[in-house]
């Protein structure tokens, strides 16, 4: 063994020795009854480099190697997620460099050109996976927009509409006309600010008039009605009569509705179906038309006036100097504190804008999905967040899973023109799907997993594929079946190792992705997807602040690893952790993880180069020492399996850290090092064989420099992975 370990001289070729041998790779046992432990990776998206949350798949890397030294058969899938949404938006920000836009191209060039930008990035993320020793099978690794993947996403989505748990309706969506795109409800990030609310007074006959007050006067123009609470005094005997639009000869009614709040402003709001959730559901009670006043782009339309073609900051600009000029400003609250949605992506406002789109009726699905969490078929890690998940599938919102961009798994479902043409489809609204009467108008939508030589609804030539695709939520819902499904083509490996045994992956998309996967793995298989969820924390720095590259703290994991080594890095990101807390990283606790990988190196080179030069001497005097030791090692290793079955990681390598360095290096070596250099050969084989066992024991954790150790003793055909723990 070398003096020092040095990372860079080893850990790239004990990768290769790995690989080239087949170590990570799954197959299906002649003897189907042995124990299977599987997990399929979260996949990264395939946009960018990896960042230091992707490297807290160290969590899984720990199980798959522990379960392997367990002699279970393991499979630990690798795959890149096309990430839609945040791919498209990555690579407009490339465009924008050239001086170019997505409007620049038509449909099908620019999913060829974002398409050549994720595929040069994904073997980047693949090579970065590899540097930091991550155990996956490569030769099963799959893509979200691989054929047989999406062929499975078509037939699940054709499933959910043939069971009438999708519909299609138009409905107010989370709306960011800056990219372009509708969200669902938990991609919408609600902030606290100060806008002025303006009090403003609308016409009624006899001069008189009625207060509203609002933060968005630009959206007047899509009024339908005033409303005020049918409890409030003030404004009963107005009820029933007409109000005039400011700046608009148009007429709407006062009508009154449980939702308005008596001490919200004057008491009296504007009711503004295609603009506001809440004025949307009030417009549905009272069968109020809808007026959208505010294009996908962000600018007024006709309906606005003089102000069309306007973006929405200018002409509320302009809209407040004419109603002051008209005295139809009654005051200004200019510091009203309210919360607004914003687009979780690029931090702009989110509009409520009507839309057709494809939405889930989530309930019946996370009905089924909380029973399975309720009576334990999955368990959830640590469990205090047992309670949030539940919580999250309480209180689900219907899905929607369109999304206007390019990049994604076009929507499978096409249009028939022949049974749309006149039947005024733009202005059909509904919250419930099935309140539409019978028969009132033929659905001109139908689902098919292949391209339709022909229309399913009329026969004809005559129809058109939504130009929409999915919400990359929805596809990746799927991935745990997805991805065992299209491994050899005949359902072995999904048949073997489906359920998975554990989905790891970070505490914030809980209810993004893990609630997600519960109910659509579970009506599309019938049975649950994994039967453990274990959540890790998020990484934050020595100060315990978020990492982001606005505030410079941010810590490249390829960076520490050229510098400490992976090991270093992966232990930083365990040590002392309470299972699904935050984690702070800093660089001096990685230099801190590097000591005690040097500690691990020394330890074993002391013991290899006496084991070269023993005289194969013997004495009683140590008897009572190497009996302590080993009793101490067994009580240790008892603890060390309890810890790892009940997923607390980072205990279990504390168990480990405290015994080598504080036990074995600072009290055992110390006491029994002179008899070892005078080749007692007892006292050799009780420290190797006290060393091994906790080599073995740490190797899920820092699988580089005890592999290299255990070459360095038994020779480099010889690998650590093949012992038993």
């Amino acid at each position: 063994m070398d003096s020092r370990y040095l990372p860079a001289l080893f850990e790239k070729k004990i990768y290769q020795f790995w690989e080239k041998n087949g170590l990570f790779k799954a197959k299906i046992p002649k003897d189907k009854k042995k124990e299977t432990f599987c997990i399929i990776l979260p996949p990264p998206n395939a946009n960018a480099d990896l960042h230091l949350g992707h490297a807290m798949y160290v969590y899984e890397d720990i199980m798959i190697r522990y379960q392997k030294l367990r002699q279970k058969e393991v499979l630990w899938l690798p795959g890149a997620d096309h990430a839609g949404f945040e791919t498209q938006y990555v690579f407009e920000k490339e465009l924008q460099k050239k001086g170019q836009t997505r409007f620049d191209f038509d449909r099908n060039t620019l999913y060829q050109k974002i398409w050549d930008f994720v595929i040069s990035n994904k073997s980047k993320m693949e090579n970065q996976l590899r540097q930091l020793g991550f155990s996956l099978d490569w030769e099963k690794e799959r893509f979200t927009l691989d054929p047989d993947i999406i062929k499975i996403v078509y037939q699940t989505f054709k499933k959910l509409f043939d069971k009438k748990l999708v519909y299609r309706a138009k409905r107010l969506v989370n709306y960011c006309p800056y990219c372009g795109t509708s969200f669902s409800d938990l991609e919408v990030i609600y902030k606290e600010r100060k806008d002025p609310l303006y009090y403003i007074k609308y016409p009624l006959k006899n001069s008189q008039s009625i207060t509203v007050a609002t933060t968005r006067p630009e959206t007047m123009f899509g009024d339908t009605a005033l409303a005020v609470n049918p409890k409030d005094k003030r404004y009963k005997s107005l009820i029933g009569q007409i109000a005039v639009i400011p700046l608009t000869n148009n007429k709407i009614p006062i009508i009154s509705d449980q939702a308005v709040d008596l001490e919200f402003g004057s008491g009296a709001v504007k009711v503004t179906p295609a603009h506001d959730f809440t004025d949307f559901e009030i417009a549905s009670r009272h069968h109020l038309p809808i007026k959208q006043a505010i294009n996908f782009d962000g600018r007024l339309n006709e309906l606005a006036g003089k102000y069309q073609g306007f973006f929405i900051s200018q002409a509320r600009k302009l809209i407040i100097e004419d109603l002051k000029k008209e005295n139809l400003i009654e005051k200004i609250n200019e510091n009203y504190s309210h919360r607004v949605a914003t687009c979780y992506k690029c931090g702009r406002l989110i509009e409520p804008l009507p839309k057709e789109q494809w939405f889930i009726k989530i309930k019946p699905l996370a009905n089924k999905a909380k029973k399975l969490v309720e009576n334990g078929k999955i368990k959830i890690y640590p469990r205090r967040f047992k309670k949030n998940l539940i919580d999250w599938l309480d209180n689900f919102h219907d899905w929607n899973i369109s999304r206007q961009v390019v990049w994604g798994i076009r929507i499978p479902a096409y249009r028939c023109k022949k049974f749309s043409t006149g039947s005024n489809i733009d202005s059909y609204f509904s919250s419930d799907p099935n309140s539409m009467p019978e028969g009132s108008r033929r659905n001109p939508w139908f689902v098919s997993v292949e391209r339709p030589a022909h229309c399913q609804i009329c026969g004809g030539n005559d129809f058109i594929q939504d130009e929409d695709t999915f919400d990359t939520w929805f596809s990746s819902a799927q991935w745990p079946f997805a991805t065992l499904l299209t491994i050899d083509g005949k359902k072995n490996f999904y048949n073997y190792f489906y359920p998975t045994s554990v989905m790891e992956t970070g505490y914030d998309i809980l209810p993004w992705w893990v609630a997600r996967m519960i109910m659509i793995g579970y009506f599309a298989t019938d049975k649950v997807p994994f039967y453990h969820v274990f959540l890790h924390g998020l990484v934050r720095d020595k100060s315990g602040k978020k990492m982001s590259k606005s505030k410079g703290n941010v810590i490249n994991p390829i960076t520490m690893v050229d510098k400490y080594g992976a090991d270093a890095l992966r232990a930083a990101l365990i040590f002392g952790v309470k299972e699904g807390n935050d984690v702070v990283v800093s660089e001096e606790k990685i230099i801190g993880m590097r000591n005690f990988t040097n500690k691990i190196w020394n330890i074993g080179r002391f013991i290899w180069i006496n084991s070269k030069s023993t005289k194969n001497k013997n004495s009683s005097l140590t008897n009572g020492l190497l009996e302590k030791m080993a009793k101490e090692f067994k009580e240790e290793k008892k603890r060390y399996l309890k810890l790892m079955e009940n997923y607390q990681f980072s205990r279990a390598f504390g168990l480990i850290y405290d015994f080598l360095w504080h036990r074995l290096a600072d009290f055992y070596l110390e006491k029994l090092k002179a008899k070892v250099n005078n080749g007692n050969i007892k006292v050799l084989k009780e420290l190797e064989k006290v060393y091994f066992g906790n080599l073995i024991m740490v190797h899920p954790f820092m699988p580089f420099v005890t592999e290299a150790i255990w070459q360095s003793f038994f020779g480099e055909n010889q690998t650590i992975l093949n012992q038993q723990l």
